[in-house]
């Protein structure tokens, strides 16, 4: 369901060519309708990707976790069609577009991580086109699947406000949600980790 294009990329060598910044939990990295001008890499935390529409109205588009990329859209220095969110207190690293290319120039072998960014973006914003039409357990199980997949396991390394946090959903519709999964065998909570038994239960709940 999400592509994972990051899996087997040490970033380390490259953070020198960032600014190294941080947010605190619910601050804004970069606001929809203001204007880009580099990418970030998501070093420590968890941000989540919204839209918001004519209402004020926030969808969810995805969650993004550490070693990951984000903006990466606005590096034609044209409007961010979404905003960015600390679900927990993060460290990014900042690249601006004249960064980007010295990076680029000093290691050309990221132009393919770079084209293969862009297309599992733009995956997940045609994956999210019907988000709103998502039942509350959907929307969980879609968070939840699309975590494991970037982790290549099934423990889920988030807790149950930072799931509420991410799906727009209160904690106790969170709490219900996995009470009952954990009731039928789906999951399994220990040491207030959640740690998926039946996958596929999930991934044909979002079909």
């Amino acid at each position: 369901m999400v592509t994972l294009y990051e899996e087997v990329f040490n970033w380390d060598t490259y953070l020198q060519f960032g600014k190294r910044e941080f947010f605190k939990r619910r601050q804004a990295i970069y606001t929809q309708g203001t204007c880009g001008e580099g990418f970030y890499f998501l070093h420590k935390g968890l941000v989540r990707i919204v839209s918001v529409n004519a209402t004020r109205k926030e969808r969810m588009l995805n969650i993004v976790i550490p070693n990951q990329l984000l903006g990466v859209q606005s590096l034609d220095q044209k409007e961010h069609f979404t905003t960015a969110i600390a679900v927990k207190d993060s460290v990014v690293y900042h690249f601006s577009c004249e960064q980007f290319k010295e990076l680029i120039k000093a290691h050309p072998e990221l132009c393919r991580l770079f084209s293969r960014s862009v297309i599992h973006k733009m995956k997940i914003l045609l994956d999210r086109i019907n988000l709103d039409a998502l039942t509350s357990e959907q929307k969980i199980a879609q968070l939840l699947q699309n975590v494991c997949y970037e982790y290549k396991n099934y423990e889920v390394p988030i807790n149950q406000q930072d799931i509420a946090s991410c799906t727009g959903l209160t904690r106790i519709t969170v709490y219900k949600a996995l009470k009952v999964w954990e009731e039928d065998g789906v999951i399994a909570i220990h040491n207030r980790k959640y740690y998926i038994k039946k996958p596929d239960f999930l991934k044909n709940l979002v079909k």
